[in-house]
């Protein structure tokens, strides 16, 4: 192989990893998630959303790098030393990593929310009076057994 054909099957390669890389934006996290405490359930339900679409997201980032990965190595030829290959490897689990500890981050501040809201609809649910109806059934199932043992 000649020097100008080297060069060239390099320059090919460096910008077909530089277009995988312009491709791979890292997703922003979601903002302005619900409160638990004073959220609706309509608010809820929008922070569930938000937090599937932002997993989608991810999910299509870490795709985009395990490509970019790819392309590099393969840039890098057959013959490219082994340390060098290790290193893309590094870079890409590291970027990966960064972005699945993010999404497992905001997903875990979501859940907590989840559970605060939760147990304010439980505790508002204790604080109703309970109804008449289900007073009489339990009187009536009681009348029912003391009949029984008459």
């Amino acid at each position: 192989m000649n020097k100008t054909t080297f060069t060239a099957t390099l320059l090919a390669g460096l910008l077909a990893a530089v277009a995988a890389n312009a491709d791979c934006s890292y997703p922003r996290a979601p903002s302005g998630l619900p409160d638990g405490a004073t959220a609706t359930q309509e608010e809820m339900v929008g922070g569930m959303k938000t937090i599937k679409e932002y997993n989608a997201k991810v999910t299509a980032y870490l795709s985009c790098l395990d490509m970019e990965m790819n392309s590099r190595i393969e840039a890098a030829g057959a013959d490219a030393p082994a340390d060098q290959i290790e290193q893309i490897k590094a870079i890409h689990t590291k970027r990966h990593n960064a972005a699945v500890e993010e999404l497992e981050a905001n997903a875990a501040r979501f859940n907590e929310q989840v559970k605060v809201y939760k147990a304010r609809e439980k505790k508002s649910s204790n604080d109703t009076p309970r109804k008449p109806q289900s007073l009489f059934a339990l009187s009536t199932e009681n009348l029912s057994s003391l009949a029984a043992v008459f």
